[in-house]
């Protein structure tokens, strides 16, 4: 049974910033198993990292889904889905763009 790990609806990040570690708490750090991740932007310009155990799932990649905030699907807006050894989760959103931007992020967890 899969654990959220870290969950945000319509996370506004402003034009040209990086947010900080968005996780923290109970499942910063996790054993082995299968990490999904999902996310949806709510225009083009928003990127995504995810590392787990300082080894990069998604490093700097565009978010390739868009649409209205709050409607994110784990099924539609996967962007990746790989079973790991472990270690320390973290996950960043980065706006290229002029003007603030909001994000819905699913990140789930799998114990193996």
């Amino acid at each position: 049974m899969a654990v959220v790990i870290n969950s945000q609806t319509a996370l506004s990040t402003a034009a040209n910033t990086k947010t900080a570690d968005l996780v923290s708490g109970t499942y910063q750090f996790i054993g082995k198993g299968k990490v999904t991740l999902a996310a949806k932007g709510s225009a083009t310009g928003m990127y995504i990292t995810c590392l787990v155990g300082g080894v990069a799932l998604v490093n700097d990649q565009p978010i390739p889904y868009t649409g209205t905030a709050g409607t994110i699907s784990v099924n539609d807006n996967i962007i990746t889905s790989q079973v790991m050894n472990g270690g320390r989760v973290e996950l960043y959103l980065r706006n290229v763009t002029g003007g603030a931007l909001t994000t819905d992020v699913l990140l789930l967890f799998e114990p193996q």
